[in-house]
């Protein structure tokens, strides 16, 4: 019998076959079988170097896994820093981490978010910057996930191995066992989602250890997303006063709509001056919380002299080794003065990130943070328009 094929609209039966027609058609789908979906994905390949896409092969998922096809990531100023080479990061790699997406795989064990919500195929989550799995002494008995040793971070892996897509600025990112995932609501935006699980986490931490309260003046040294942000949260945590300090223009002008009461350019006021100008806004002895958010470490020094007796300090933003600054000891013993670091965030956080943005979204303007979008083929614009600060935070749409 020969072999036939049918027309669109038809039936075809065969009721015989013969071993050239069932070879055929096993081939054809075998070859079905093996065909390889790939994904896009914008590599590094060392600090400073120009950024090339290439395709890598997208596999199944594991039991404990879940694959998301992106739908937008944003350019984290760490991201930038490891881009420079400020900072160490697995080359080549594939950078970003903060991210959201669409569930395309979902692993046949993972079937709640971490607050019990269903997850399904099509559903669109964010996820913790980080992950981890197995034992950790960090986790279990200080309460700390977040700094478990062996503990990896998306944007943070060598694209050459297995699964591939481990960072934001790509098609595909698989989420690995050991991460927090959270299934996001319909109304919020990309724009507004994307920065929860680095930046808005991160500020929900810091604002935290801050232990700010109702009628205490704040003071906020970087207006970059960390700063907005944390202008933001400290107001709804009853902040009575929030004063801002950036040199770029940009940024203080919009530092209003995000809650900060007073804002002082940097760039045109002497130390001296800035830290009695800081001082008059927060009478009667000075700020009750300084807030390091600028990643200068010459900013420390100069925040602690802003802060009244007993008041509290949290470093935020010195991500990079060698970031030292000289402190009086006896200022500080003297003072009363409490200084802590704030590095990651716990999984919690990005729960509470995500509650803070719903509840506050129509108080302040959040999706206008991300401000200018760009392709996958795009990356080296969007990564130097986000380094010379022209955009306060450029999202790679794929």
């Amino acid at each position: 019998m020969d072999c036939l094929t049918a027309t669109e609209g038809q039936i075809l039966t065969i009721t015989v076959w013969t071993g050239y027609c069932h070879r055929g058609l096993v081939g054809y789908l075998g070859n079905i079988g093996n065909m390889t979906k790939t994904g896009r994905a914008v590599v590094y390949d060392a600090p400073n170097t120009p950024f090339v896409i290439r395709e890598y092969p997208v596999r199944d998922v594991k039991p404990d896994e879940v694959l998301v096809r992106i739908t937008m990531s944003t350019i984290c100023r760490s991201d930038i820093h490891s881009y420079q080479g400020h900072r160490p990061n697995p080359c080549p790699g594939i950078l970003g981490h903060e991210i959201v997406g669409v569930i395309d795989q979902l692993g046949e064990n993972i079937v709640h978010d971490m607050r019990g919500d269903k997850l399904a195929v099509g559903g669109r989550v964010t996820w913790t910057e980080f992950f981890h799995a197995g034992e950790s002494y960090y986790r279990d008995v200080h309460d700390m996930p977040q700094k478990s040793p062996g503990l990896r971070k998306y944007g943070h892996d060598l694209v050459e191995d297995d699964p591939h897509f481990l960072g934001g600025f790509a098609d595909y990112c698989y989420i690995l066992p050991g991460t927090g995932i959270l299934k996001l609501p319909d109304e919020i935006s990309d724009e507004e989602a994307t920065p929860l699980n680095c930046g808005v986490a991160t500020m929900i931490a810091v604002t935290e250890a801050a232990g700010i309260n109702v009628g205490d003046t704040v003071v906020v040294q970087g207006l970059g997303l960390l700063g907005l942000y944390g202008c933001a949260i400290a107001k709804a945590r009853g902040a009575r006063r929030v004063i801002g300090l950036d040199a770029v223009s940009d940024r203080l002008a919009i530092a209003s709509k995000f809650g900060a009461d007073v804002t002082l350019d940097i760039s045109a006021i002497g130390e001296d001056d800035l830290v009695a100008a800081v001082r008059a806004e927060c009478l009667p002895d000075g700020a009750d919380v300084g807030i390091e958010v600028c990643g200068h470490p010459d900013a420390v020094p100069l925040g602690i002299r802003m802060l009244r007796i007993g008041g509290h300090y949290v470093i935020g933003g010195l991500v990079n080794p060698g970031s030292t600054f000289t402190l009086d000891g006896n200022d500080i013993l003297r003072g009363g003065i409490n200084i802590v670091g704030v590095h990651n965030y716990h999984p919690r956080h990005l729960i509470q990130a995500l509650d803070f943005v719903m509840s506050n979204r129509k108080r302040f303007p959040f999706a206008e943070i991300v401000d200018s979008k760009f392709s996958l083929d795009q990356m080296d614009e969007a990564f130097a328009r986000a380094a010379d600060r022209s955009v306060l935070r450029a999202a790679i749409v794929p």
